[in-house]
Parts: structure tokens; sequence; C-alpha cells
């Protein structure tokens, strides 16, 4: 890598006859780069330092004409100007372009494409879902510990949690983390969003949401003022019948919580069957309700294998993306928008890229200035949860389904009828609670597993065993995210700050205290054997604390980067139309624009909110508000 630096900045250098023969040198250095590839990350980078190598060149090649042109910077194959940074003529253009064919990303292009008269450009980062592993409901272990289809983050080491690097999965692929997720479909509680409201995001109340909550589904339950029936995103409840999951929800009403039979309708709080983004036994992606039926109309293209490497602009106006595909730079033109969906980690980093975030943190990376938004990768915010497992005296879990022959019947039979152990996920129980009194409404979510699984599925238990992931809905630590380098391919620096303030060490506390509590309950009775973690000796305050810092894994559920918000607020990034403040044309539209995080998982809110965004791209006027009800515990005197 620093002969690499050394040779280009003495190929800059060059000039008259030399410059002549850049063809030659650029075809000696990148075959220079390609030999000394070691590693998956150094072949991610050949490209990139290829295309600076010729642009390198191109700078030299036309030196002597640049004072006449105005003041140019290069970093790397990125060229900013005082003056411009507009696509290239001939550039292909679309009304629409849409980075990130993900959850959000899929909503988008097949909502804006039912104009006819508007054509989308779809760009993905990785492949097309073309594997049966994201298509069988029961397979999703094997993309959370792979790279195939998986960004494969790691955070920084983390302050209060021992100095551990987190592991963050996220989806590389068709359908983004809605092809690597547990299809777990929970909307969070009504007051997120009323609370949105009162964090800037004006007509983001929950009588505003549950309208696009409706329009995304079609539950397998039918529609009434809460589910949807007419929707692309198809929810399931599940088939296995396991006793474990029954046992699970009885115990949870013997521990004094009620039960709800919809968490995702009129009351969440209590313990009942999950709702899953499952159709007909087969992964209900966004890639399957959305992309597949937007590509039948002709007016949508979807890219893969393509690494956005900065938003062009003329101005201050948006005008279209600059990106690498096949070994080569491209260029795509937007004549309406472009419309930031990487999720809450790649669109601040596109952001950034392209000058937009903090300025002094971009001058520092040699990233010219386009808008100074300081708000730009702050705010990080994620749900952290732990395993508390208990061993089962009776063979009715997932453990005998570990056995080379009956994983290969578990196969035969999905490939052939859709049924089976194969077509779910198998959390299907669950539940919400407060962890304390005082709290308005439920703070803890629970995800029940009628087996054991440890490092994100990349460890499979030993024995009959059964779990659950537990942990705080509304942590109170924030964190951030910045760039390493202005290398589009390196990864950013992620720090969630976990376990950073005394109510989050203590809802995690309080968490595990819960459940033990209902673990004990009478419907376990004929199941329970020893608990294998946190185990028997961690009892005292101390140690629970010290077991979490050492075992809690993330949910999956980072967001908030690029928050909506206000003008008035210095760190908002979008307005509540989803428009990237001081500058026009640019949108974002994914959880990175959450506000703040919602008590639940995150795919169905994401799904929500690019529906919301869809019209307000389109200028239609938004849905009646919803007037349905919603449940209020009767005190908050006690915990239940």
């Amino acid at each position: 890598m620093v002969l690499v630096r050394r040779t280009m900045a003495r190929l800059l250098r060059l000039s008259g006859p030399a410059v002549a023969t850049k063809a030659h040198r650029i075809n000696q250095l990148t075959q220079g780069v390609r030999k000394g590839i070691g590693s998956r990350q150094d072949e991610h980078r050949q490209e990139y330092l290829s295309d600076s190598v010729e642009n390198i060149l191109n700078t030299a090649a036309s030196a002597s004409r640049s004072s006449s042109r105005g003041s140019v910077q290069y970093i790397g194959q990125r060229q900013y100007s005082t003056r411009s940074s507009g696509t290239k003529a001939g550039a292909p253009e679309y009304s629409h372009v849409i980075v990130g064919a993900g959850s959000a990303g899929c909503v988008l292009a097949n909502r804006l494409s039912e104009n006819p008269s508007n054509t989308v450009f779809l760009m993905e980062a990785g492949p097309k879902d073309h594997t049966w592993t994201i298509h069988m409901p029961s397979a999703m272990r094997y993309n959370l510990a792979g790279d195939k289809y998986n960004w494969c983050y790691h955070t920084v080491p983390q302050k209060h949690m021992d100095d551990r690097e987190m592991y963050w999965p996220r989806g590389r692929v068709w359908g983004g983390s809605s092809s690597l997720n547990a299809m777990v479909y929970v909307r969070g509680h009504a007051m997120d969003y009323d609370r949105w409201e009162r964090e800037g995001a004006v007509g983001w109340s929950y009588a505003d949401c549950l309208p696009y909550f409706r329009k995304a589904q079609t539950h397998e339950l039918g529609p009434d003022d809460y589910r949807g029936g007419e929707g692309p995103l198809h929810v399931c409840r599940g088939k296995s019948n396991n006793p474990l999951n029954r046992a699970f929800i009885e115990a949870g009403q013997q521990a004094g919580y009620p039960y709800t039979d919809d968490m995702n309708g009129y009351q969440q709080e209590g313990f009942g069957e999950m709702d899953m983004n499952i159709r007909k036994g087969v992964r209900w992606s966004t890639a399957n309700a959305y992309l597949r039926p937007a590509l039948k109309r002709g007016n949508v293209r979807a890219e893969v294998r393509c690494v956005a490497t900065r938003i062009l602009f003329e101005g201050n106006r948006a005008v279209g993306l600059e990106y690498l595909q096949n070994g080569g730079t491209k260029q795509v033109r937007a004549a309406k928008e472009v419309i930031l969906s990487g999720g809450s980690i790649n669109s601040p980093q596109m952001l950034m890229l392209s000058g937009i975030g903090d300025a002094d943190d971009l001058r520092k990376l040699g990233i010219p200035v386009v808008q100074h938004l300081p708000g730009v990768g702050q705010n990080l915010q994620d749900h952290l949860e732990v395993h508390v497992q208990q061993a089962c005296t009776q063979p009715v879990t997932l453990y005998s389904a570990l056995s080379p022959h009956r994983m290969l019947m578990i196969g035969v039979r999905w490939f052939a009828t859709r049924t089976g152990l194969g077509a779910t996920s198998h959390m299907e129980a669950g539940g919400f609670i407060r962890s304390r009194p005082g709290v308005e409404h439920p703070d803890i979510q629970y995800h029940f597993l009628p087996s054991t699984i440890n490092d994100h599925g990349r460890v499979a238990g030993k024995q009959h065993a059964y779990q659950v992931h537990v942990g705080p809905m509304r942590p109170t630590s924030r964190g951030y995210l910045k760039l390493r380098s202005a290398d589009p391919h390196a990864h950013p620096l992620l720090n969630p700050n976990y376990l950073s303030t005394p109510q989050d060490v203590l809802e995690m506390r309080l968490s595990i205290k819960h459940t033990r509590e209902i673990f004990a309950q009478k419907a376990f009775d004929p199941f329970r054997g020893a608990e294998i973690g946190p185990g028997h000796s961690v009892q005292s305050d101390k140690d629970i604390d010290a077991y979490v810092r050492q075992h809690s894994e993330s949910g999956y559920h980072s967001s908030c980067t690029c928050k909506m918000g206000a003008e008035s607020d210095s760190m908002a990034v979008v307005d509540a139309e989803t428009r990237v403040l001081g500058v026009e044309n640019l949108r974002v539209v994914d959880a990175s624009i959450m506000p703040s995080i919602v008590s639940g998982n995150l795919n169905a809110p994401t799904i929500m909110l690019s529906e919301k965004a869809a019209d307000i791209i389109k200028g239609e006027l938004p849905l009646p508000k919803s007037t349905a009800p919603v449940y209020q515990p009767e005190t908050l005197d006690a915990q239940r």
C-alpha cells in the first residue's frame, strides 16, 4: 500500500510526454495492486485504487489547464470542484436514483414506479437474493454468520462492556436486512411515534403512522382497525405448535403480566404470539413483497454490486450519483431526486463521503464541505440484548433437529412443500413488559426460542434447552458513526457507547431478574432443568452486571444517525419530509432518520416510514389519521 501511494505521488508530478503513456502506466500499477491482493478486503480496495491511479494521471494531463477552471481537489478517484461536481456528459438519467435495495429502497422503488411517468434507478452494493439460505426461514443463521450477503460490521471496543468489539451483521443483498433478520414483525408502541412528533418530526404521530402500517400489510388473520388486509407485506403467526412456546406465554401470565392477542394492535403490553414476515413458508422480505412486483413494470432498473462513492452536486443541488461497478467508475443522473436508503450506517457514510456532515471532521480527511450538518452520524442508538438460557428435561427443543439426518429431512420437506420446521424462524412467542413502576409503556422486550444459540447463531447449543433474547427497548446511551477514511470501501468507525448510563445498566439487570421469575413459573415445571446462563452462581447485582457486559449482543437495531427534526435543531439532518437540510433534491429514507429508537424491532417501522415517505415524495396527501384507541395500564404505581 505504501509503494502504491508513493508511485501515485510520483505519477502526479509527471507532465509532458510522460503523460502520453498513462494507459501503460495504469495497467502496470493495476497489475501491481492485483498481485498484492492477500485478502477479501484487499480485493474490495483494488477497484478503488485502480480508479485512483487513472484520475491522478488525468489530473497530471490537465494540470496546465486547471487554473482557468477554478480550484480542484482530488481525493482518490473523487473529484471536487468549488464550481461544480456534476455528472459527466452522456450519463443515463432517471427521475429518481435510490441508493440501497434494502427494506426502505425496495418500498420506494415500488411506490415511486406506480407512476408510469417516473423512472427509477435502484442500486445495491450486494448481489441478488437468489439463494435458498435467504428464502428458507429457518436457515437465517447461515447468512448472519457469513459475509456473502452481509456487511459484517464491528464496533470499536466498548468502554463499558469490557472493551469488547461487537459484531453487527447488516444486509448487503436485495432486501437488505429484511433478507437476513429473524422475520419478526413488531411495530413498536404508539407512544414512540407520538414522541417522534414532540422531537420535531411533525406529522409522524401514531395517528399519522398507523394508516401506513396498515397500507403495507396483509395479515393472515384479516384486517381490522390495526391490521391491514391489502398490502404487499404478508404477515403470519407461527405454525410449529411447540409446547415450549405455549409454556412461555402461560408463564408470563402466571407471573402477573397480561395476555395480548395482538402486540401490534390495541395492546402491546403482555405475552402472546409473535407476528412474522413469512408467506406460505417463505421469508417475505421487501425484495419479495415490493421489488419483484416493481420490476415487472418496466420503469425500474435495479443494478447490483454497485459501490456508491459520492453524490454529485451542481452547487448545492444533488444531480446524480457516482459508483463503482465491474471495475469501472460510472455515473447516473437524477432528474428529480437522489434518495439514500442504505440504512443507519451506509446513509450517513454516503453523506459524509459527499461532503455533508461535520465540517471539521470532513476537512481532516480532505473532503471538501458541501453542507455543514454536525448531526450526520451522531445520535446512534441500538438495542442491546442478553440471552437467558435454561436446560430442558424433555426432548421437545430444536436440538434434535441439528443432526445431519434431521437437517436433511427438514430441507427436503421445505423444498418440496414449503412446510415443516424449515418454514419458520421459530421465534413464535414473545412479550413486552414495563421494567419498574412509573414507566408509561413497555420498555423490555422478549423473543422466546425453543432452542439455544450463541454468538449470533455461529455457535449452536450443546443440549436440549430453551432461551429468551431480552433487553431494554429505549436505551439512553447515545453513540456515533464517523468515517475511518475517504475510501468508500472502508467500514466507518461505529461506537454505540453501550451501557454508558446508569439507567441502561439497571434495565439490563432488571431484564435478567424478571426473566428468571418468569422461567420459575408453574408452566415450565415439566421442562425446567438447570439454568445455563447466566447460571446459578450469578446472583448479586455486581455479578449480573458483569455477565451483561461479557455476554450481551446487539439486537441489530442500529438507527437514528440522520435524525429527522426541525431546522432549529442543530443535530437534525432531514426535515419532516425527509429532505436533507441545506441542500436540494436529496432525501434520506431509512431507519437512520428516526428521531429516536422505537420500542421493538425496526423492520416493520422502517417499511412504514418508507410507505409514508413515498407519498410525501409523490406529492400525495397523507392517508387520513387513525382514531384507533391504545391500551393504557390501570396504574403506573406498580410494575405489573
